[in-house]
Parts: structure tokens; C-alpha cells; sequence
């Protein structure tokens, strides 16, 4: 009797522990969910839900809640647990690289691009990264991979593909021109010199394309990538400076080069190789041309009396370098924020912005503008448009009152559109895509 008064003891103190844990347990997870709830509604209100490229969607039914995802994001607060399943919270803050999408144990995550209500405009591609014209291939940001991990992969599996149709009966100058010198356009010209096909590599502006462009303290790299004709580059939280100083070594250990200040203007199909016309009226002939270009394309201006003035540009190369000026900076994103944060130190900066609050921007961006707002270290003009440049003064429009600025340099920052002309007059067909999966099990 007393054995079986002590078992009926052990297992009630065992059950009511079990009890007590998965109480302790639901309630950390309704609180987690609460929070996660919190932020969502956060976010929809600062216009950070919606997103605005690649991004996750999670299957709900194959969802386990592990959270190996959000571990694996490299961003913060892109993904959260709600009501035990996984969840985007800052769906724009998300830049689709992918490691949520790797990480998944149940395979219950795809990258989508676009939404229902968001159609994001993208160059038609097969599963080989061909466009509906033979012989044209797309790799990179303009086809949706900005990630450079995905990028340079993608690179990589195009040339491979393009490799195995190509037919050296056909005269041309080369088996393959790339356009664009970026990640993508890189990592393509390394697979085609391990693959021995002969290659002219052409970029628009100086190598690392858009990359180039970042300032030099932005962090672009967050995730190892494979590099052809160097192997596994385990780098994190790299700089600009360290990427291209590796891209450089690589390329020269190579005995590659790459034809930089070389805009192409036009690609046509003549007698089954393809003529393609820079700006500086070069024409070269090659069996195939792969398209590793941004999308950004031409930066997008502002279209106001004085643009054309040597005091404005549209990047931010050595911020270090440009002490004691009074600028203006134009735009109200990531590009726009972190430009006027790496000039406020050693100038006098004004941020101009169109609306009337900051929104999509990456939560450390947040922090640090909102930081330097209240102690004074830059000026914010919110719902302002600049109107007109001058030499030594700027117009601006701020809340429908004009006003005057003392001024020496300006920095836009209004996005870029996507090349399409330029790609329609190739004849490759431009589609809308409305939450279509780009990368699924």
C-alpha cells in the first residue's frame, strides 16, 4: 500500500511538473506571439509589411515553428513565430538572400517575388536564365537575385547552361559578351574563363556594378558564397572595399580584364551572331550575350532646373574624403540615410524627403537617424521637394512654402528605373509578376 501511495505521489509530481513546463512553455509562446503581433502592426503602420522584392512566404501546414529561420536571417525582425506558425513581419526590410529559405527543416518556406497588390517587373527567363531571344541570357539583380550569394550563383549556372549550345561555325569576335561587371556579370566571366570560352566582359561604369556604387563603410555581404576559379568565400559582414579588393585579385590572378566605361547602347541579331554598339561606338560580335546588369539602371533624377550641375551626383564614393561643405542629400530610403549619416560628421548635412515620415528603412538605419535627428547633428526636411540648384544655393519646397539653402554639394538618391527600353528594343519580353515563386522545393 505504502509502494503504491509513493508511485501515485512520484507520478503526480511528475505530471504536475509536465504540467507546470507546458504551461510555463504556451505561455512564453502566447507572449512571443503577442510581441510578434505587436510588430506586425508596427510595421504595417510604417509602411515596413508590404514587400517590395524576394521575399519569404511560409506554408503554414508544413510550418514545425523551429525558428531556424529567423536565426538565420541575417536581418532582424524580417520573420517571427505568430499563433505557432511562422510569419514576415518587415516583408520590405527583406533582401532575399535566401538563408530562411536553406535553413527550414520541412521545406515550408519558397521566395516569392512581388505580391497581389505589388507586381514587380521582370525580364521572361526559362529554368537555363535564356530570354524568349535565343542566345540572350539573364543572371543577377534584373532578374530578380539582388542577393550577391544568389547573384554569383546564378552567374555561374548560366554560363554553364549557354556553354553547352554554343556553335563555333558561327563567325564572331568571341564565344560570349557579358554586360555589366557586377556580382553576377563576375562571377560569369570567372566560369567562362574555367569553361576556356573566349570572353569580352563590358561594364557601364567601373567593376562591382552596383556594388561599386555602395558607400565604402555599407555592409554588403552577410553570407558565404562559391566563387568560381577560387572556391569558397566564407566571409561575413564584409565591406565593399573587401569584396572588391578580392574580386580584383581574383580577376588578375586570372589574367582577366574588364572593359569598364563601356555602355552598350543596342544588341542585335545579324546572321546568327550578335553586334553589339557601346557608347563609345565599339561593336562587338559574340555567339551569345548574357545580361548581368542592375535594375536600377540610369539613376532616376529629380528633373529640376540646375540637375546638370557638376556639384550633384548620384553615389557617394568617398565620403571621408569631403570635409566642411554644406549639403543637401534627396531621398528618404537606405541609400538617402546611411549617405547623409557617413557626411554629418565632418559637414553641415540637410536630408530632404518628400514624405512626411521615414518608411522601409532597415532598423539600425532607423535607430541611427532618429538618433542624430535629436542631438542636432543634421537637419531633416520633411515633405520638402527640391525645386531648383544653383552654385551656391538650393530651392526647396518644404510643406508648400519655398525656402533657401546655402549649398555646395547634392546627393540623389531616388532609386533607378529598370532598363526596360533598353531590353524591349533587344526584344526581350518584360513581365509583371504578382507573388509568383521564384525559388520553391
Amino acid at each position: 500500500m505504502e509502494v503504491l501511495i509513493e508511485n501515485i505521489v512520484i507520478y503526480s509530481t511528475v505530471g504536475l511538473l509536465f504540467l507546470m513546463i507546458v504551461w510555463f512553455y504556451l505561455r512564453k509562446m502566447r507572449r512571443n506571439s503577442q510581441i510578434v503581433e505587436e510588430k506586425i502592426k508596427l510595421a504595417k503602420e510604417e509602411g515596413l509589411h508590404e514587400p517590395v522584392s524576394l521575399h519569404p512566404v511560409v506554408d503554414p501546414n508544413s510550418c514545425i515553428q523551429t525558428g531556424a529561420c529567423i536565426t538565420a536571417c541575417p536581418e532582424k525582425d524580417i520573420l517571427g513565430i505568430r499563433s505557432g506558425q511562422a510569419t514576415t513581419i518587415n516583408a520590405s526590410q527583406c533582401v532575399g538572400h535566401g538563408a530562411c529559405f536553406h535553413a527550414c527543416p520541412t521545406h515550408a518556406i519558397s521566395l516569392f517575388i512581388g505580391t497581389e497588390k505589388r507586381g514587380v517587373d521582370l525580364p521572361h527567363v526559362n529554368e537555363f536564365f535564356e530570354t524568349n531571344v535565343p542566345g540572350i541570357y539573364i543572371a543577377g539583380e534584373i532578374g530578380g537575385m539582388g542577393l550577391i550569394r544568389n547573384a554569383v550563383e546564378q552567374g555561374k549556372q548560366a554560363v554553364e547552361n549557354l556553354s553547352k549550345t554554343i556553335d563555333k561555325e558561327v563567325e564572331a569576335d568571341c564565344d560570349l559578351l557579358i554586360v555589366g561587371a557586377g556580382p553576377a556579370g563576375i562571377s560569369a566571366t570567372l566560369t567562362a574563363k574555367k569553361l576556356k570560352l573566349s570572353t569580352i566582359t563590358l561594364e557601364q561604369d567601373s567593376l562591382g556594378g552596383t556594388v561599386y556604387t555602395f558607400p565604402r563603410a555599407k555592409i554588403v555581404m552577410t553570407s558565404p558564397m562559391d566563387l568560381p576559379l577560387y572556391g569558397k568565400v566564407k566571409l561575413f559582414e564584409t565591406s565593399k572595399s573587401e569584396l572588391l579588393d578580392l574580386w580584383n585579385d581574383v580577376l588578375t590572378k586570372n589574367e582577366i580584364s574588364i572593359k569598364e566605361r563601356q555602355k552598350v547602347e543596342s544588341i542585335t541579331r545579324v546572321n546568327g551572331h550578335f553586334e553589339t554598339i557601346t557608347n563609345t561606338g565599339d561593336v562587338y560580335r559574340s555567339r551569345k550575350v548574357l545580361l548581368s546588369i542592375g535594375r536600377r539602371g540610369t539613376p532616376r533624377k529629380l528633373g529640376v532646373t540646375g540637375e546638370e550641375s557638376i556639384k550633384v551626383a548620384y553615389r557617394l564614393l568617398e565620403p571621408e574624403n569631403i570635409l566642411n561643405k554644406k549639403i543637401v542629400v534627396v531621398g528618404g530610403g537606405d541609400s538617402a540615410v546611411e549617405a547623409a549619416l557617413l557626411l554629418k560628421d565632418q559637414n553641415e548635412v540637410c536630408l530632404s524627403y518628400r514624405k512626411d515620415v521615414f518608411s522601409r528603412l532597415k532598423p539600425k538605419n532607423r535607430q541611427k537617424i532618429e538618433s542624430a535627428i535629436q542631438a542636432n547633428e543634421l537637419k531633416v526636411l520633411f515633405n520638402s521637394k527640391l525645386t531648383k540648384i544653383e552654385s551656391g544655393q538650393v530651392h526647396i519646397n518644404v510643406g508648400g512654402e519655398n525656402t533657401e539653402l546655402e549649398n555646395d554639394l547634392v546627393y540623389v538618391f531616388a532609386g533607378g528605373e529598370l532598363p526596360v527600353q533598353f531590353l524591349e528594343k533587344a526584344g526581350i519580353r518584360i513581365t509583371r509578376k504578382f507573388g509568383e515563386a521564384v525559388l520553391k522545393h
